[in-house]
């Protein structure tokens, strides 16, 4: 069974976008590339027919894949979060207590996640290290470069 996943409605809808093309749109261009290949002759010894057989099955196991994300997604409703304690979708800002560096990271899903716009995984060791904290609150968090400690700062959404 697959794991529930949290996304903002924009995500949410770019998935069924996603899925509704694949279904429609990539079937279609299957069913050519599958049909021109068949005109070339002897299937037997046609590799072109081959090639285009796998690259069907690996698009209908990409959309059976989709299928299952999309049956298992939860759209969250920003104006519903709890902002008292760091959860997914909420912005926090958190200093480094090291180096007193301050960053803000919103903690998304994994298909959202995003490090250069700012968006960690609420599945990754900071997401986790975040996770369920408060204000005032020190995460530690196991990093590859060992281990840190940041102080909660603020949370929003």
């Amino acid at each position: 069974m697959a794991k529930v996943q949290y996304y903002t409605p924009e995500k949410f809808e770019e998935l069924k976008s996603e899925l509704q093309y694949l279904k429609l749109q990539g079937r279609s261009d299957m069913a050519k590339q599958i049909a021109e290949a068949r005109d070339k002759g002897d299937l037997s010894e046609n590799a072109e027919y081959d090639a285009a057989k796998d690259a069907q099955g690996l698009l209908e196991l990409k959309i059976s894949k989709m299928e299952e994300i999309v049956a298992n997604a939860r759209v969250l409703d920003e104006t519903n979060i709890d902002t008292s304690k760091v959860s997914i979708l909420s912005k926090v800002k958190i200093k480094n207590k090291k180096n007193g560096m301050e960053v803000v990271y919103t903690i998304v899903s994994e298909e959202e996640a995003d490090l250069k716009a700012g968006k960690i995984s609420n599945s990754s060791p900071f997401g986790k290290g975040l996770f369920g904290k408060s204000v005032g609150d020190t995460a530690e968090i196991q990093a590859p470069a060992g281990k840190l400690e940041f102080e909660i700062l603020e949370i929003s959404r």
